[in-house]
């Protein structure tokens, strides 16, 4: 039964999503559902489709940074959290930007936590 809603949900989520390509809500909790299932590369495509189409829905950086750190491209990672940093500091988003920060602190031992 469970693994018949996730797949309803999803169903639901992508039919949506071709009505509506660009909505950014929808590209995020489309690739929720791919995390979810462990398809991590179309995951990675729609968080960073949400991140073209808004650069400031700063949930995807955080996203798409734990999927680079967790298939060993530490590089991207650090970039992408950066990135997201900068804008959640900009929107005084504090929850994000300290998840961020966490997160830099753990990958990059140069990380000083300045902007």
């Amino acid at each position: 039964m469970e693994q018949e809603h996730k797949r309803d949900r999803l169903e639901l989520v992508e039919n949506m999503l071709k009505k509506n390509p660009k909505d950014v809500f929808l590209n995020y909790a489309a690739a929720l559902e791919y995390l979810k299932r462990e398809r991590i590369e179309k995951a990675q495509e729609l968080f960073s489709r949400v991140i073209e189409i808004d650069k400031n829905y700063v949930p995807a950086y955080y996203q798409l940074g734990k999927i680079y750190e967790q298939h060993d491209q530490v590089s991207k990672a650090i970039v992408t959290y950066q990135k997201g940093r900068t804008i959640a500091s900009k929107q005084d988003d504090q929850k994000t930007l300290g998840e961020l920060t966490e997160a830099l602190m753990i990958l990059d031992e140069d990380f000083d936590g300045s902007l």
